[in-house]
This record gives structure tokens, C-alpha cells and sequence, in this order.
């Protein structure tokens, strides 16, 4: 079985973030980027794979330069090959369109993608990159067992979750549930050592439109003070929910 991961590069939750040039553009300076958590549980799942069922593995990002560390990370937990699509990943369809032509070209029976990345949230690639290749796809996918060709995947719902007997190839969205947090591997010495000396190839991105383009970013308003009432004067505290919050 030969498995590609989908890995994005984001900014870690505790960075702090700006904007430049009006709010049009994201501030990277003194940002710390790491594996998109949707995608590092996929990761994990596909070294299951690996040791249990011998897939090889190989992880693929869309970005610059600047994005081979995040990648070379994929490598050091245990990846087999990374790749980088030489681009600006700025719109979900020109995004899935990249990653489309590296799975035609690998002839990979399962991809696995994050079904969202934490800076956008956009959550629409993993379904057009299935829908360009024809493939099977489940999103929101907390479990996934492999015989052969055939795969079950548990995805979660609306109030529950749901099982679903497929096929290969698929495309999967996955996510926390995948695999357990505490099965998450962190890089040890052997690991950074070994993917120094695996293939990391840059290849050029395809023709495709970018249908959207970001108009400006806005950070959520700054909360307002707090009003402290006494715990006797329950009138004023109605009337506060009531006239100020409007909640009642």
C-alpha cells in the first residue's frame, strides 16, 4: 500500500498573531510554524500502517521554502519521502488541484489529509481533491482499518458517529480521534539524523485558477471591561443582561 500524507504548514496556537500592509497580509515574523494537528494525527495513522502492514509512506506539502523544516519533521517521525509543490498555498481549490497532479503522477491508493488546517479553517480540500481524482473520500474520519483493498472508516456526525465500508483508492479528512494524542510521535536524535539523508524533491505547481483571494483579515474585537455586582443586588445584574449584554 503506498500512503501520502497532506501536510500543512501553521502557526502554532500559542504564536501571536498580526497582520501587515493594511490587514491584507499575515506577519510571520516571530511566528513558530509546526504540522497542522489534523494532520499530524493522519501521520501517525499512516506509521501505523507502515510498521503493522508495510506501506510506504510519503507526506507532501504545498509552500515555499520556508516550509521545509515543518517537512523535514514528517521525515524525522518516519515518513519515506517528503515533497514540496513550490507555491503559495492562498486558495483551497488551486491548493487541491497541486496535490491531485502529485497523486496522479505517485499512483497512491489512500491519501490522507487534515479535514481542516488551524489558520484558515477553510475545510474544502480534502473534498475537491477527491472529487478531481475520482476517488472515495470520508471526512470527519476518527478511525481507519485497512484488508487488502477494502477499508472501514468510523466517521463522526451530528450527535453520534457513523461506519463506512469502502474501497481503495480513498481520500480521507482526518482528525483528532485518528489516532490518540498520546500516540503522537515527537522526533528522536536517530530520526532527525535518517531524514537528513531521505529525498525531499521540489516540484513545480501546475496551471489552476485561484477562484478566491483574501481581501483583508480582522482580529476579533478587544473585550470590554468587566462589571463587578454585588452578589446581593440581583435587580442591577438583571438589568445589566437584560439592557447591556441584551442576553435576557
Amino acid at each position: 500500500m503506498k500512503i501520502l500524507v497532506c501536510i500543512s504548514n501553521v502557526p502554532d496556537t500559542t504564536s501571536k498573531i498580526n497582520f501587515t500592509e493594511g490587514d491584507t497580509k499575515f506577519d510571520t515574523n516571530g511566528v513558530q510554524f509546526v504540522i497542522n494537528p489534523n494532520d499530524e494525527f493522519g501521520l501517525t495513522r499512516a506509521m501505523w500502517f507502515k510498521e503493522k502492514q508495510d506501506a510506504a509512506v510519503h507526506v507532501v506539502t504545498v509552500g515555499g521554502v520556508q516550509t521545509e523544516p515543518t517537512i523535514r519533521k514528517a521525515l524525522a517521525i518516519g515518513a519515506d519521502e517528503a515533497i514540496r509543490i513550490n507555491a503559495e498555498p492562498t486558495d483551497g481549490f488551486y491548493v487541491a488541484r497541486q496535490l491531485a497532479e502529485v497523486v496522479k503522477n505517485g499512483g497512491y491508493d489512500l491519501v490522507i489529509a487534515g479535514r481542516e488546517s488551524i489558520d484558515y479553517n477553510g475545510g474544502m480540500v480534502p473534498g475537491i481533491l477527491a472529487t478531481l481524482l475520482d476517488m472515495n473520500f470520508v471526512n470527519t474520519c476518527i478511525s481507519l482499518e485497512i484488508e487488502g483493498t477494502e477499508a472501514k472508516a468510523v466517521r463522526e456526525i451530528d450527535g453520534g458517529k457513523e461506519t463506512i465500508s469502502t474501497s481503495l483508492p480513498l481520500v480521507i479528512g482526518g482528525q483528532k480521534g485518528l489516532v490518540e494524542e498520546s500516540d503522537l510521535r515527537i522526533p528522536n536524535m536517530r530520526g532527525i539524523m535518517m531524514a537528513r539523508k531521505k529525498a525531499l524533491n521540489v516540484v513545480e505547481p501546475v496551471d489552476a485558477p485561484m477562484p478566491t483571494a483574501d481581501q483583508k483579515f480582522e482580529k476579533p474585537a478587544a473585550k470590554g471591561p468587566v462589571k463587578l455586582v454585588d452578589a446581593g443586588n440581583i435587580n442591577e445584574l438583571v438589568d445589566l443582561l437584560h439592557n447591556e449584554a441584551k442576553v435576557i
